[in-house]
């Protein structure tokens, strides 16, 4: 964790960025540890520990700005590095638009780092030997009964974050949180020697609530759900996407509607601000607050108290994510820099998981894997390779695998018919299963 020296020697810069002539700065301490156990087949393959300290410093002088980053933190070594920064920054082209936000938009509740219920002091207590049984418990390797497993790769981790935030009006804030982390990657072989591939993962900011026993077999049973697995026949289909990839298709709408795409002109949600673009059903909300999630915060990049707000509401467009620079260089309304915890919520109803929309559905394609592609953010124009199953009357009947699925974003979540209430709530964005009409896969 930071310590009070930390802080002081961070509030000391902002003293020495005024002595160097700055009409403003703004100070980003960070400090981090991770701990992490990989394995592979069953085995401890590399044990690391890292620990990281940093300081960006963000100086606002004579018109101009720079922003720097230092991780060699003794007074004296900073006094002179904001000295050599502000001459670097004078050199600068004048930015009229470039200031700190309106102090009024501050975050004033995050004093200590612990509001948000993010930390556990449980991490202090794991010891060298809990994270190899851990690592090691999670693994398939010798419980797979109905497949050969060819190779497993898995990765434990627990980390600790901190980051102190202040500026030259004021602000100060602190952001503190833990998190215990499992992910692992397997390779089987059926009966005929082809071989299949998937992955699985959990994570929890809490060590009580960190379970990774079942990765290794959930991934062992994804991949040997591919067996057999061929393209389906060219045509258009009902697609249901499973949770654990569903954020694939909400990460370019929420890039679409950041103001630094929309001002290169590299947005397909160019002047969609008010407008009815997608399917009434369609709600996408952002709740930073969600206390004791990973990903849930009270403040941004700049400080500014993040909003429990909707981004899209019943298919209309609210906001875009406006930081103070582009606030000032567009004329939009300032907001927040990102968008911190969406979450789509159920519709039509709740208690709805992939099983259900697939009988809502009756016929189509379960998407449970993405495998490449790419996304052009001007048109919202998509192709992505995609693995899954072709299934009929609501049940599964065949995997199919070598796929692609286009279309067109506006047109996809046009064509939008209902989202469970099944989101993975280790995963940053909290996107259930969803439902679509009439998507375009070819084989």
């Amino acid at each position: 964790m930071i310590t009070k020296e930390e802080i002081q020697l961070a509030r000391e810069c902002i003293d020495f960025a005024r002595m160097e002539g700055a009409s403003a700065a703004r100070i980003t301490l960070t400090k981090s540890i991770e701990n992490l156990v990989a394995t592979l087949n069953g085995e401890v393959d590399k044990v690391t520990r890292c620990a990281d300290r940093s300081m960006s410093i963000a100086l606002f002088v004579d018109g101009r700005y720079g922003a720097f980053s230092i991780n060699k933190l003794d007074r004296t070594t900073l006094k002179d590095f904001i000295h050599r920064a502000a001459a670097t920054v004078r050199m600068l082209t004048p930015d009229e638009f470039r200031s700190l936000p309106d102090p009024a938009r501050y975050c004033t509740s995050a004093r200590t780092g612990l509001e948000m219920g993010l930390y556990d002091v449980n991490w202090e207590t794991v010891e060298p030997a809990d994270r190899t049984r851990m690592a090691l418990n999670a693994a398939a390797t010798g419980r797979v009964k109905d497949a050969r497993l060819v190779s497993e790769e898995g990765e434990y981790s627990d980390s600790e974050y901190d980051v102190y935030l202040i500026d030259s009006q004021g602000l100060e804030c602190r952001h503190s949180e833990t998190s215990f982390d499992y992910g692992v990657e397997v390779t089987i072989e059926d009966e005929s020697g082809n071989k299949y591939s998937d992955y699985w993962w959990t994570a929890s900011p809490r060590l009580a609530d960190f379970d990774p026993s079942d990765c290794g077999l959930t991934a062992v049973k994804r991949a040997s759900g591919q067996f057999g697995a061929e393209p389906a026949p060219s045509g258009r289909y009902n697609m249901v996407i499973g949770a654990e990839v569903s954020s694939r298709l909400v990460t370019p709408m929420l890039n679409a509607l950041n103001a630094n795409s929309i001002q290169q002109g590299n947005s397909f949600l160019v002047g969609s601000e008010g407008k009815q673009l997608f399917a009434k059903g369609f709600s996408l909300l952002d709740e930073p607050w969600r206390e004791g999630e990973t990903g849930s915060k009270l403040f941004d990049s700049e400080g500014v108290c993040t909003v429990q707000a909707p981004i899209v509401k019943e298919g209309v467009v609210q906001h875009y994510f406006v930081n103070s620079y582009m606030a000032a260089k567009t004329g939009m309304a300032p907001t927040t820099d990102d968008a911190s915890r969406p979450r789509l919520p159920g519709w039509p109803r709740d208690g709805l998981d992939r099983n259900s929309l697939m009988k809502m559905c009756g016929n189509g394609i379960l998407v449970t894997d993405f495998n490449g592609g790419n996304c052009n953010m001007t048109t919202g124009d998509f192709s992505y390779g995609i693995s899954g199953q072709l299934f009929e009357n609501g049940k599964p009947v065949r995997p199919v695998h070598g796929m692609l699925m286009t279309g067109n974003f506006l047109k996809l979540w046009k064509s939008f018919l209902a989202s469970g209430t099944d989101f993975r709530p280790c995963a940053t964005k909290l996107i259930p299963s969803l439902a679509f009409s009439n998507v375009d896969f070819s084989g």
